[in-house]
């Protein structure tokens, strides 16, 4: 179990347990909706761009989705000073951080509001989709109010969070206005290469063959319509998918929940250790 100062006890940090957000981040089905935000957040040129010219993606990938891991943990499960620094951290790095267009040659600073802005609303759409497809209990006032929590993260990285979606239909809305500026280029090529192929040792590989590729394919084929029309690859029936999300959604959450949180770095148990037994998330309790 983790050290809990004195000063943590009883912070419940910035969502609280009451949140919405705080029974659905540990669903083990949220890894899906995670791959799946990267598919879609790589068909928007300019962003994706300021994530490749900026990190070695295709050799530090795995970190990369570590810390996207880590922050989303933190964030939503750690004290209010761990959420705000963990926030000023990504905010100071990207700051720092410019793409260049090799079209028009524009230089341009990868905190744009706009790029924060798809970045933000592809990972809050997937990991809302992905979970209620797969069979997350989750009503549509329910779905509204987490996209509404999120404006909270939002502020995070840098955004208004006023001029962030805060509803299905306002989420709609906003991509419905973006969908013209999204093209699989080089950029979104290569990491859909990542994604169907990740470097591993030479060992490994049949395991990626046979379980990666499957969840890759998965979180692929949940990606909208308009999605695999970019990419070129056509995915199964809606009908199809959703099966299939919900038989893997199933299958993962027969894991317990005790033994799923003891992977590192164990955020949950650590609210659990600051805040008490009933801080532990659990979807019945969204019915409260």
């Amino acid at each position: 179990m983790a050290v809990v100062t004195p000063a943590d006890i009883g912070d419940p940090g910035l969502f609280t347990p009451n949140s919405v957000t705080w029974q659905m981040h540990c669903d083990p089905m949220m890894w899906v909706a995670g791959i799946r935000a990267l598919y879609l957040q790589a068909l928007h040129p300019r962003a994706v761009r300021g994530v490749i010219q900026n990190s070695d993606f295709r050799q530090d990938a795995w970190g990369r989705l570590r810390r996207t891991a880590n922050f989303v943990g933190t964030t939503t499960y750690g004290t209010t000073e761990a959420a705000e620094r963990a926030g000023a951290r990504v905010r100071k790095i990207h700051s720092m951080l410019t793409a260049t267009d090799p079209d028009t040659a524009e230089r341009y600073g990868v905190d744009e509001p706009a790029l924060l802005l798809w970045v933000h609303c592809a990972e809050i759409d997937s990991y809302l989709h992905v979970l209620r497809r797969s069979g997350f209990p989750l009503t549509d006032a329910q779905a509204d109010r987490y996209i509404a929590e999120h404006r909270v993260g939002a502020r995070l990285v840098g955004l208004e969070p006023e001029a962030v979606p805060a509803s299905r239909a306002e989420l709609a809305a906003y991509f419905e206005k973006v969908r013209p500026e999204l093209a699989a280029g080089p950029e979104a090529r290569v990491v859909d290469d990542f994604l169907l192929r990740p470097p591993t040792h030479p060992l490994l590989v049949p395991a990626r063959e046979l379980l990666w590729r499957r969840v890759a394919h998965l979180a692929y084929a949940a990606l909208p319509p308009y999605a695999h029309e970019l990419y070129g690859r056509p995915a199964p029936a809606p009908a199809v998918v959703t099966r299939r999300l919900r038989v893997t959604g199933r299958v993962l959450r027969s894991v317990p929940a005790r033994v799923r949180w003891q992977l590192p770095p164990k955020h949950v148990l650590r609210a659990v250790a600051r805040l008490g037994p009933d801080a532990r998330p659990a979807p019945y309790k969204l019915g409260r």
